[in-house]
């Protein structure tokens, strides 16, 4: 930045050439955000449109709706239908062909959210998440007042084109309005809902996701450019992803060792392979609580997660039938490969 455009920019101020100032002040935040500096460059703007802006960090923030959200450069696990669709999302938004508004929707655990963070974070955006909480409001037309309020606020945003809104489980303030067991306060919300993200800023990316897009109302579903379905995991995906998991997890942990072939048995053993939401729970817990002297005591905890099967009822014959060794079936039992032998063969008798 030029000291010549601060005395500039000083200069207008004083001979109250309001434009004049306002071109002036632009200049100085492009400046900032060729530095590097974006979150002065968004200050700089705000105070000259004189919005609610998102301050930096060193002025505090100022939003009434809005949270900014940590974006973590963490491993996303998605199956190869859901990697496409997700570059997809990001080649939309470069291309500026007016996709901005995008509907995830699936169970939970399946990804939706982390998969939100993992856009921000490709396309260098800042992500803010709308607080529901603050939104909603007991007295009676005051939370379709705030979702006014909200899109102001992020209408005005002052760079636009780095932001991207996160409309976190919309199905907790927008139903179907004309579900007769869903209040009048409700359908209001969501016409309120609709009304706003018809003017939503061309420039400004919004992605919401649900657990009940069977709930939604369907003009409201219609507002989004593009509707991507989570529920798109087969078994074998999940599986592969668990690995991936179990990878990244024992790492930090020295004292597990991994047994890729015990691993794939239990899970395919599973009547259900959990979605890597809860599947990353699971996995993380069981090396984390594992007993630093057994190596594999991991794998005895995934086993009675994942199945049916209860500690106490464990069937050494039953175990044998579904194909564990007689060195799988101690991993899984602590009982001695000696014992376990003596006893299968005592029950074959």
């Amino acid at each position: 930045m030029k000291k010549k455009d601060i005395l500039n920019l000083i200069k207008l101020h004083f001979e109250n050439d309001n434009e004049g100032f306002s071109k002036q002040a632009n200049v100085i935040a492009k400046d900032f955000e060729k530095e590097g500096d974006y979150q002065l460059a968004e200050y700089v703007l705000g105070l000259v449109s004189n919005t609610n802006v998102l301050l930096p960090q060193e002025f505090g923030y100022n939003s009434n709706f809005l949270e900014k959200i940590n974006i973590i450069n963490d491993s996303l696990f998605l199956p190869k239908k859901l990697e496409e669709e997700t570059i997809g999302i990001i080649n939309a938004i470069n291309s500026n062909l007016k996709m901005h508004k995008f509907l995830f929707q699936g169970a939970p655990g399946t990804g939706k959210t982390e998969t939100v963070k993992q856009i921000a974070r490709l396309l260098e955006r800042d992500l803010f998440g709308v607080e529901f909480n603050y939104v909603i409001d007991s007295k009676l037309g005051q939370t379709s007042k705030n979702i006014k309020e909200l899109f102001i606020e992020i209408n005005s945003l002052p760079n636009p084109k780095r932001a991207i809104i996160l409309f976190d489980e919309i199905d907790s303030i927008a139903l179907d309005r004309i579900n007769s067991n869903d209040l009048r306060e409700m359908g209001r919300v969501t016409s309120s809902i609709i009304k706003e993200l018809d003017k939503l800023n061309d420039n400004i990316v919004l992605i919401a996701t649900t657990n009940l897009y069977s709930s939604l109302d369907k003009a409201l579903s219609r507002r989004f450019d593009t509707i991507i379905s989570f529920n798109e995991y087969e078994r074998e995906d999940l599986i592969k992803i668990a690995e991936l998991m179990l990878d990244k997890y024992i790492v930090n942990y020295p004292s597990v060792r991994k047994n890729s072939k015990l691993f794939n048995k239990i899970l395919n053993m599973a009547e259900i392979v959990p979605y890597p939401g809860e599947l990353k729970n699971i996995i993380k817990t069981a090396v984390a609580f594992s007993d630093t002297t057994n190596p594999y005591d991991y794998l005895k905890r995934l086993f009675y997660s994942l199945t049916e099967i209860k500690e106490q009822k464990v069937n050494l014959e039953d175990l044998k039938k579904y194909g564990f060794t007689v060195r799988e079936i101690e991993i899984l039992t602590g009982v001695s490969k000696s014992n376990v032998a003596k006893k299968l063969k005592e029950i074959n008798k």
